[in-house]
């Protein structure tokens, strides 16, 4: 088993949807369900990488260990390939699970599944990822089918979208590319439901529906 160190990076404040992290979400934030999944998991540590007072308060409620957040790495003057350089540098592990609370569908046994694989294959990186069956256009050009011969929406090729749900990243290779993608990646498709992403108000309350028919609450 390799050691992993479990990293919840959250903002304090959030572009499109006021306070996502921290709002009610099927009667807790986003961030206690989160913990309460990765609290259930094979990992050394877990750590919340945040700008926010009430993270920091709720890590030391959850008796977990946090990480302050220097302001411009929680702006949006930051880019991901920075960020991403960042969040390695200041995590003490060997490898680094990551985990969005604004994936908030994404079950215990996907998270164990994935670090499962993680353990047995030779690779230094694992980003889940959803699979893209639809019409593509690019500069007003279709990129996955021609115009000639539209085939069946099912008989597309197969394109994939990372969904930066479950990663899992040796911390070294994660410096080097500054990226949660490394030189050997592993891909690992999610379902359309755990696939979900927080971004919209829209995506908050059909996440939030799911999540309570799921759980039945």
């Amino acid at each position: 088993m390799k050691n992993i160190t479990a990293v919840i990076p959250v903002r304090q404040g959030s572009q499109r949807v006021k306070n996502k992290n921290f709002r009610e979400f099927a009667g807790k934030s986003l961030l206690e369900h989160k913990i309460d999944v990765i609290k259930k998991l094979p990992v050394n540590e877990i750590i919340i990488n945040t700008d926010s007072e009430y993270a920091i308060e709720l890590a030391k409620k959850c008796d977990i260990q946090y990480h302050r957040r220097e302001p411009y790495y929680a702006s949006s003057d930051c880019t991901n390939s920075e960020y991403h350089e960042y969040l390695a540098k200041v995590t003490d592990a060997e490898n680094i699970l990551v985990t969005q609370v604004t994936a908030p569908l994404i079950t215990v046994d996907t998270f164990i599944e994935a670090i499962d694989i993680y353990n047995n294959v030779n690779c230094n990186s694992l980003m889940s990822i959803k699979k893209i069956k639809e019409y593509l256009w690019y500069k007003n050009k279709p990129i996955n089918y021609k115009l000639d011969y539209a085939p069946n929406s099912q008989d597309l090729p197969d394109y994939f979208a990372p969904t930066f749900g479950v990663i899992i990243v040796n911390k070294e290779a994660m410096l080097k590319a500054k990226n949660f993608i490394c030189s050997k990646p592993n891909f690992y498709e999610l379902s359309d439901t755990e696939a979900i992403d927080i971004d919209t108000k829209l995506d908050f309350d059909f996440a939030e529906f799911l999540f309570k028919r799921r759980n039945n609450a």
